[in-house]
């Protein structure tokens, strides 16, 4: 049985107001079902009402803190415009042309949990990204400082996977984050929100070195928590997988089929 469209009396007495639902309309092309509102909402409140309901899902810009640890990029940072979510729409569509998802030995379901282990990147000046879409050339990012951290975050992983903690891991690399992301969950998808400090493009695009994907069923989250807190890691959760599409701070990318080549 489908589920039927709700009405506004409904959407206000879960505290929406009729501008921000009139903007989910014209998000959603449609009345939104009272399921999807539910969704839309829960992950708006986990994302810490940062901004209005509407303009989030629309997408608006992060803001960035200009510091030594949140924002280490060059001038090159500084003079591309930082894209919105929607925006990402397009250079995802680029990057990932013909990419063929990894061979995944598991099967996952959906609702697993996504973690990133790793230092959170804000770098994307060395990336695919860069180089195919802003038309940035630079010099590479020395692995030399990243080898040692790799083959300690490896060895903690392959214990976890081992002690049955984690489902299974893969590094982040061509393609940053989304396209690392389209082939460890492939042919599910995933729901993910971002951190709103560091800029979009360096998180979801930048191929820094030293960054790790991670499923986790729900009934071992804190003990996976737990043991890459003995490991002193660091680990960002992202969110979680989903039934063949892909949705990143609440804005649909579409199905994962539109991105790969079987």
């Amino acid at each position: 049985m489908t589920e039927q469209p709700i009405d506004f009396e409904q959407v206000e007495a879960m505290g929406i107001s009729r501008e921000a639902f009139d903007e989910v309309l014209d998000i959603v092309g449609r009345i939104p079902t009272m399921e999807e509102l539910s969704t839309l909402l829960a992950m708006w409140e986990s994302n810490g009402r940062q901004q209005s309901l509407y303009g989030w899902l629309r997408g608006q810009r992060h803001t960035v803190e200009r510091n030594e640890y949140l924002y280490t990029g060059t001038a090159d940072h500084r003079s591309v415009r930082e894209p919105r979510v929607k925006d990402c729409l397009t250079i995802a569509n680029e990057l990932c042309r013909n990419l063929t998802p990894a061979i995944n030995h598991l099967t996952l379901t959906t609702g697993l949990l996504l973690y990133m282990v790793g230092n959170v990147s804000t770098e994307f000046a060395d990336s695919e990204y860069a180089r195919r879409c802003l038309h940035l050339v630079s010099e590479p990012m020395g692995a030399g400082g990243h080898r040692e951290d790799c083959q300690y975050i490896e060895m903690i992983l392959d214990a976890l996977l081992g002690g049955d903690i984690i489902l299974t891991h893969q590094s982040i690399a061509y393609g940053g984050l989304f396209c690392s992301l389209l082939q460890f969950t492939s042919p599910l998808g995933y729901d993910i929100l971002t951190p709103r400090e560091v800029r979009l493009d360096a998180f979801l695009f930048g191929e820094e070195a030293g960054r790790y994907l991670v499923a986790v069923k729900e009934e071992h989250d804190d003990l996976f928590l737990l043991k890459v807190d003995e490991a002193r890691l660091n680990c960002c959760f992202l969110g979680r997988t989903t039934k063949g599409r892909i949705l990143i701070d609440g804005y649909d990318f579409g199905p994962v089929s539109q991105y790969t080549r079987q």
